[in-house]
């Protein structure tokens, strides 16, 4: 086997694996880690340590009091974040039709044709 073949089969995934685990190993106590463990998975364990790394590294640097979408509103206390464009829409019922808020039916606001009467009278 020529030399450039074996640098290319052997050297550059090699190279990688190194870089992976490098990576690991200096950025793990970034984020409160083990530094040995990770820069271990990352290199036995090829392209897959890497990626359970960087995952597992952004799972522990969320942090709730600092989501732009949640801060200070009544919806975070319920569970339920509201992007601010939607904050004065109507809720929805079941099954994505709409909230019965006790209205009338002639402020309906499907505003169908003139001539078509929808009754549920069947």
């Amino acid at each position: 086997m020529q030399p450039l073949v074996v640098v290319i089969l052997v050297g550059v995934p090699l190279v990688w694996l190194v870089a992976f685990a490098a990576y690991a190993y200096l950025d793990a106590p970034n984020h409160g880690m083990d530094r040995r463990k990770w820069a271990l998975i990352c290199f036995f364990v090829p392209l897959f340590g890497f990626f359970a790394y960087v995952f597992e590294r952004g799972e522990l640097d969320y942090d709730p009091s600092e989501d732009p979408y949640a801060q200070g509103s009544d919806a975070r206390k319920a569970g339920l974040a509201v992007h601010e464009r939607r904050r004065g829409e109507k809720g929805l019922g079941p099954a994505g039709t709409e909230a019965d808020d006790g209205e009338d039916d002639e402020t309906d606001e499907w505003n169908d044709p003139d001539g078509i009467d929808i009754d549920d009278d069947g």
